[in-house]
């Protein structure tokens, strides 16, 4: 979303993609998460889901001018980048065979397309639009439902307008990371990192840890994506504030339905 606040912003945010990968485990709904090999701002040694800027081959018509998205909002390349930086840091492949309306890649296939294919994607040498095209399959978009909106709060040097994505992994397929940007990743239950978080045994962003605590109140991934298309997404931009005591904090709509509307801020990024 663009709107005139952002757009007069010295900074305007730049487009971009997160996925929440889920699977239902043993005990209940898990998430992938990364730890990338450099510190966020801000945020060192945080714990985060993969994502990344939209790239100019997601807006590109002529590789998937044939597509829809599943929900009305955000715009196709969103769902584009999500879908490709899924391929890109946790070597998922949300396709299937073309013509086929339901059904996914086996998953021996699918890590025969990380292994040939990763690398050069990473690189640059190919797009993912002609990894997609050359292997016969079709964007399995139904695997992703639109879950939150999240911009970077205005008249900070470094913004993003981020969308995240419920994407439910497909059957059989083991996640893996790049071992570039991403040098750990493991599964993990939503509600279990939060709390290891509040014992100061991860770090975690506050959009992060917020839509943790949400996803947590599913049990499964159908009764989680179930949610999340009922729901209404609202644009949350935090707006900086100090408190009494001369600290930053940030607040946020109470209609985006987060368990708080006020985070405390050691810096001054949300």
């Amino acid at each position: 979303m663009t709107d005139a606040a952002d757009l007069a912003d010295p900074n305007p945010s730049r487009p971009s993609a997160t996925i929440m990968l889920v699977r239902d485990g043993e005990h209940g709904i898990e998430i992938f998460m990364v730890v990338r090999d450099r510190p966020m701002d801000g945020a060192m040694g945080a714990v985060v889901f993969p994502g990344g800027k939209i790239d100019a081959e997601d807006r590109h018509p002529e590789s998937w001018g044939h597509l829809v998205a599943p929900q009305s909002h955000p715009d196709l390349p969103y769902w584009l980048a999500a879908m490709r930086e899924t391929f890109e840091e946790a070597g998922v492949v949300i396709a299937r065979p073309s013509g086929s309306k339901s059904g996914d890649i086996a998953p021996a296939r699918a890590r025969e397309m990380v292994v040939k294919h990763r690398d050069a994607l990473l690189d640059r040498k190919i797009t993912f639009a002609e990894i997609i095209k050359s292997e016969g399959l079709d964007p399995a978009l139904d695997h992703m439902v639109h879950f939150a909106h999240w911009q970077t709060p205005l008249g900070l040097p470094k913004r993003f307008d981020t969308h995240f994505f419920l994407v439910s992994a497909p059957e059989g397929q083991e996640p893996i990371h790049d071992g570039r940007e991403m040098v750990d990743c493991f599964w993990i239950a939503p509600g279990r990192i939060v709390a290891e978080a509040a014992a100061g045994q991860r770090t975690l962003v506050p959009a992060t840890r917020l839509n943790l605590e949400l996803l947590s109140e599913s049990r499964t991934v159908a009764e989680a994506m179930e949610k999340a298309r009922a729901r209404s997404v609202v644009l949350v931009r935090p707006e900086r504030f100090k408190t009494d005591d001369g600290k930053w904090a940030v607040r946020i709509p109470a209609e985006a339905g987060y368990r708080t509307t006020v985070i405390a801020s050691s810096s001054q990024r949300a």
